[in-house]
């Protein structure tokens, strides 16, 4: 005979199967939950709170690479920056990258 007799192989052990199955993929969850997900969500929550502190006469760089000073903070999550002199562009709050508070050096650096 060409083909061989198959036999049942015994089933015990099974929860211990189970376990050592399982172990890795908690393991490979553990470590992306400490590398990937947990610093994002701790940079979106500091980008948020700089995003809220945003107040009249600021300068913020949007992340198109406008660089322009906060003219008016409206309710819905827009500000209204000025990018040149006379020249008013509204911008919605999401979008901002970088917020550099009054008088700060960068400012200093512009007026010299």
């Amino acid at each position: 005979m060409l083909i061989s007799e198959a036999y049942a192989q015994a089933a015990g052990g099974g929860a211990t199967d189970m376990l050592t199955s399982l172990l890795p993929l908690v393991l490979i969850f553990v470590v992306f939950y400490f590398l990937l997900i947990r610093p994002q969500q701790k940079k979106m929550k500091e980008h948020k709170a700089m995003i809220e502190a945003v107040r009249r006469g600021d300068t913020v760089t949007t992340s198109g690479g406008i660089i322009g000073k906060v003219v008016k903070v409206q309710e819905d999550g827009v500000v209204q920056v000025e990018i040149a002199e006379g020249v008013k562009v509204k911008v919605v709050k999401g979008t901002i990258t970088e917020v550099r508070a009054k008088g700060s050096e960068a400012e200093a650096a512009e007026k010299a």
